[in-house]
């Protein structure tokens, strides 16, 4: 699908993943929104991309509709990239005892998983107003899942409870969305030198490394925004979950 020219929307774009793959669409010629609620950095990247930076919670119907807008304003909106979420990890029963918290449950869901079908079903209802492309293309949208849709650790119930339903919905959305011209994606990325290690030691992040099989190293935000931009591009990937995590599977803890 050819993109230059043409506008995108990345949630969770003021930083980590997003900031990255912000920067390549952006280079492939794309005008870019940066949706986030960051506002500091978001605005420091979308004036790096020659963007525009909206303050959008994913969760709030009215913030994730003004990115859209914005993004119409630049081109047709053809390309939304969702990278917006949180894990922070609790245990079911907590170390006094406590039950899990419900109320953090339904954050993170609410953040990783409704937030994701919110952008989804917003910028897809603009998408179809698009002119089609070569073989009828409208759009193309990515979204962010984990190997912890798969291989969830200890204190990870909320977490991998909502990116195993991004996996989930995949395929359904891109059966619903696929008359209408538009691809529907996901990744599900590895353990990534993202902001969200930044609380880390080097050492530790080097003991993190060191369980991925090949390359014993942890990932770089460039390297999703590379395989973001593929999949945006290559028309005949659709309805895929693709692992980006260098062969790791992760333990208990």
């Amino acid at each position: 699908m050819d993109i230059s020219g043409a506008a995108a929307v990345v949630s969770g774009g003021a930083s980590g993943l997003g900031a990255a793959t912000a920067r390549r669409l952006a280079a492939a010629g794309m005008g870019v929104v940066v949706a986030d609620i960051q506002d500091e950095p978001g605005e420091t990247v979308a004036a790096e991309v020659g963007g525009a930076f909206v303050h959008a919670d994913v969760t709030v119907a009215d913030e994730v509709a003004a990115a859209v807008d914005a993004a119409t304003e630049m081109g047709p909106l053809r390309v939304l990239i969702n990278c917006a979420g949180i894990g922070p990890p609790q245990r079911i029963v907590n170390r006094d005892g406590s039950p899990h918290d419900l109320g953090h449950f339904e954050t993170v869901v609410g953040i990783n998983l409704v937030g994701t079908f919110n952008c989804i079903r917003l910028a897809a209802a603009e998408m179809v107003k698009t002119e089609p492309l070569e073989h009828d293309e409208r759009g193309a949208i990515v979204n962010t899942a984990s190997v912890a849709a798969f291989d969830g650790q200890i204190g990870q119930a909320a977490y991998s409870a909502s990116k195993a339903a991004v996996v989930g919905m995949t395929l359904p959305i891109a059966r619903d969305l696929a008359s209408r011209g538009i691809r529907v994606n996901t990744i599900a990325p590895g353990i990534i030198d993202t902001p969200l290690l930044a609380g880390l030691s080097d050492e530790f992040k080097s003991s993190l490394g060191g369980q991925v099989l090949h390359p014993r190293r942890l990932g770089h935000p460039e390297e999703y925004a590379e395989l973001a931009h593929h999949l945006v591009t290559n028309s005949y990937l659709n309805a895929e979950t693709i692992r980006m995590d260098g062969g790791i599977r992760m333990g208990p803890k």
